[in-house]
């Protein structure tokens, strides 16, 4: 299901489906598939405790930091994989959103062609970066999570990549089944920071290095060139390649964005609730009432000269209702 405007979340890139460079040697070996709780197989668990959410906003939206306290709780090691995500849907015939036609009484207006089951796909752009993300992305008929790109794409042999072109919906399907959660913006951020509280990146204050890349993130000039000198060049990188955080959570910095449970609302909330807004807010001036729910960590599209936002404090707004071929999640199982 795709949202009627392009409320695509988040960055962008250069020419889809490129070549990538080699990859780096040590991503985490095959690992056993989650378990329903209260097993924690495959989790990491975080005590919780009081943090400073946010950060003097390099984005509007990211601040100013407000004190938080999150209780304990147990956090994914790594986003869902397709692996994982595969056996969900053979266990309970799961129909994903993009695999579901559009309702027309929910989208009046809209041609057949256009209810036809569909995500959003990035294609690409060599022009400069302009202020309509409807340059480099498309709805693609046939986009899905097993075929992230449209038709013609796969993710055979892909079972350690994180599942993409799961909307919200799915995502929590999918953690409900495990008797678990999507984390709180609050939670996902104390996770991220890693014992690093203020530092600017997950890793801590260091830029990032493209001789030892610390995340798998856009290098280069957005959105005509990606150097790939992470070792993936325009693409998602099998979980667990770039270096752990202090917590041993992997990829909580670029890769793909991963959904929290909390609505999006512009900036953050003068409280200290740890669970987000009751209410999703409008927040585009394109997309008026559009239900959107908080993403967190940035993709392999971000990059310092455009998106930079695989930070902590960084936040967009995913579009609740849609698929997008940069954005996965992890679930969470609160202590108690």
């Amino acid at each position: 299901m795709v949202a009627v405007a392009l409320g695509v979340a988040g960055c962008g890139r250069g020419p889809a489906l490129l070549a990538s460079t080699a990859p780096p040697t040590r991503c985490l070996p095959p690992r056993a598939p989650p378990r329903p709780a209260p097993s924690t197989g495959g989790m990491v668990f975080i005590k919780g405790g009081a943090f400073a959410m946010g950060a003097q906003p390099l984005r509007r939206e990211e601040g100013p930091a407000r004190p938080t306290r999150v209780p304990a709780f147990w956090i994914d090691r790594t986003d869902v994989t397709n692996g994982d995500f595969a056996r969900f849907v053979k266990a309970t015939g799961y129909v994903t959103l993009a695999e579901r036609p559009l309702d027309p009484k929910a989208y009046p207006g809209l041609s057949a062609d256009q209810l036809k089951p569909s995500a959003i796909v990035f294609v690409g752009s060599t022009e400069p970066a302009g202020t309509d993300p409807g340059q480099w992305w498309r709805v693609v008929a046939g986009a899905d999570w097993r075929h992230p790109q449209g038709p013609g794409s796969s993710i055979a042999g892909k079972d350690d990549l994180p599942v993409v072109q799961v909307a919200w919906p799915d995502a929590m399907a999918y953690a409900r089944w495990l008797g678990r959660d999507l984390p709180t913006e609050a939670e996902w951020e104390y996770a991220a920071r890693g014992g690093k509280p203020g530092a600017r990146f997950v890793w801590g204050d260091a830029p990032f290095d493209d001789r030892h890349p610390q995340a798998n993130v856009w290098q280069g000039v957005f959105p005509a060139v990606d150097s790939g000198a992470d070792g993936f060049r325009m693409q998602a990188s099998p979980v667990g390649c770039f270096p752990a955080n202090g917590y041993g959570l992997y990829d909580m910095a670029g890769d793909v964005w991963q959904w929290t449970r909390d609505w999006y609302r512009p900036n953050l909330a003068p409280d200290a609730n740890p669970e987000g807004p009751a209410e999703a807010m409008a927040v585009d001036p394109g997309d008026p009432g559009q239900r959107k729910h908080v993403i967190k960590g940035g993709s392999f599209l971000c990059s310092p000269n455009y998106c930079y936002r695989y930070r902590p404090a960084a936040r967009e707004a995913g579009p609740t209702d849609t698929g997008e071929n940069h954005i996965g999640f992890r679930t969470v199982l609160r202590a108690g």
